[in-house]
């Protein structure tokens, strides 16, 4: 008998990009507050740990794999061929990248003598061209008319990211220095990830086989701890092919960890294991199963973590395999908590206060772009206050509230990046 899949939207997976997203916005606030604990920071290059501000982005990472099946599906559900869905996909991955290289450009910021504007005016601009080109336009029931504007808008932003892109010079002179930088390393992992996903769709045999095989791959080139010898496991000279091949394709540890997101969103449909599904009173076994799976998952994951740790050490920077694991844990056991929560109703919290970071999630991403902005072109500096102790972390995570209200006011004027 053929399995069903549930391809209804997950309300648990907007949830767990929410709180990822609220999370990756205050840390990233850090910049500008002293005294945050080492145990919320990034962990340095070669050190056995994670820092809460590491896990900001492989649970991201995580969630954007657990969304590429439902989105894929639901697009063969309106009858979209297979050839329409690859397109979007490559278009997709375009636009992150394009996003994720105007971003990282600026990264180095500009040299002293620069006079043709700040990095502010930079910045903020750049977030306009991005709502001018993505912005989630009405498609039904308009005129002609409103059609031709909103193609002159759009016309507008690329003018206004080739104008940055032309006139940007670098500290060390360059005009355009190509730096993917978050978005970018998303797109690219999302371009080989729904790919793998097309090919194979829900079938599990096949997801693993190609999660094996990813997993094999990443094995043989991570570097191993210092005491082992801090080389690849087969000796392999550095650099080397079969690395240089991975580098060029952008397959690695990344797919990896997206690709787990992908398997667990399958394995979830196919059980019904969603917050509309556990929720119903009748099916108390139902959920008595998601729960022994959890339990499952999570204890399996974290032995591999411990297990693995003994070959290579827990880092983001790399993203080495027992973090991969720990991150496998982490997200599964976040995801089971907003079951629980869904289903006894303990939701208002998240509608009330962090639903536009699931939602309007690339908008939310790109709001303080526009306060550091506007920060930077008029030389705001916040009271001492405010970025000591205790006062730094209630000021960065105030700032992440903010930032998913304004994401949530401009969802509902219909501005809103979609890709």
């Amino acid at each position: 008998m053929e399995r069903t899949f549930d391809w209804s939207r997950n309300t648990a997976i907007d949830m767990l990009r929410a709180l990822t997203m609220a999370l990756m916005i205050f840390v990233n606030d850090f910049w500008k507050v002293h005294g945050v604990p080492q145990w919320m920071e990034h962990a340095k290059v070669g050190v056995d740990f994670i820092g809460l501000s590491d896990v900001v982005l492989p649970l991201f990472l995580f969630a954007v794999g657990m969304s590429v099946p439902y989105a894929i599906e639901n697009r063969f559900r309106k009858g979209l061929a297979t050839e329409s869905t690859l397109g979007h996909i490559l278009m997709r991955a375009f636009s992150l990248m394009i996003m994720g290289c105007v971003i990282g450009n600026a990264s180095q910021r500009l040299p002293e003598d620069f006079s043709l504007y700040k990095i502010g005016f930079y910045w903020i601009l750049m977030v306009v061209c991005f709502f001018c080109i993505w912005n989630a336009y009405p498609s039904k029931d308009i005129s002609a008319g409103r059609k031709r504007m909103y193609m002159a808008i759009r016309c507008l932003g690329i003018a206004g990211l080739l104008f940055l892109a032309f006139t940007y010079r670098s500290p060390k002179g360059f005009v355009f220095d190509v730096r993917w930088s978050i978005l970018g390393s998303i797109g690219w992992t999302y371009l080989v990830t729904a790919i793998i996903y097309l090919l194979t769709r829900s079938n599990m045999r096949r997801l693993g086989l190609v999660w094996l095989a990813m997993f094999v791959l990443c094995a043989l080139t991570n570097h191993t701890r210092e005491e082992l010898g801090g080389g690849n496991l087969p000796g392999f000279q550095e650099p080397n092919f079969l690395g240089g091949i991975m580098t060029a394709w952008h397959i690695g540890n990344n797919t990896l960890l997206c690709l787990g997101g992908v398997i667990f969103s399958v394995i979830i449909a196919g059980r019904g294991f969603s917050p509309r599904m556990c929720a119903k009173s009748q099916v108390e076994n139902h959920f008595r199963q998601f729960s022994q799976f959890t339990l499952s998952a999570l204890t399996a994951f974290i032995l591999l973590a411990v297990i693995s740790r003994r070959i290579w050490i827990a880092a983001k920077i790399g993203l080495t395999i027992p973090c991969i694991f720990y991150i496998y844990a982490l997200a599964i056991a976040m995801y089971a908590i907003f079951i629980l929560l869904s289903r006894y109703g303990f939701t208002k919290w998240y509608e009330r206060l962090f639903r536009p970071a699931g939602t309007a999630t690339l908008t939310t991403y790109m709001i303080p772009y526009v306060f550091y902005g506007f920060a930077d072109i008029f030389n705001i500096v916040l009271p001492d206050f405010l970025t000591y102790p205790p006062m730094a972390l209630w000021n960065c995570f105030g700032f992440s509230l903010l930032v998913i209200f304004i994401s949530g006011v401009l969802e509902r004027l219909g501005i809103k990046l979609k890709i």
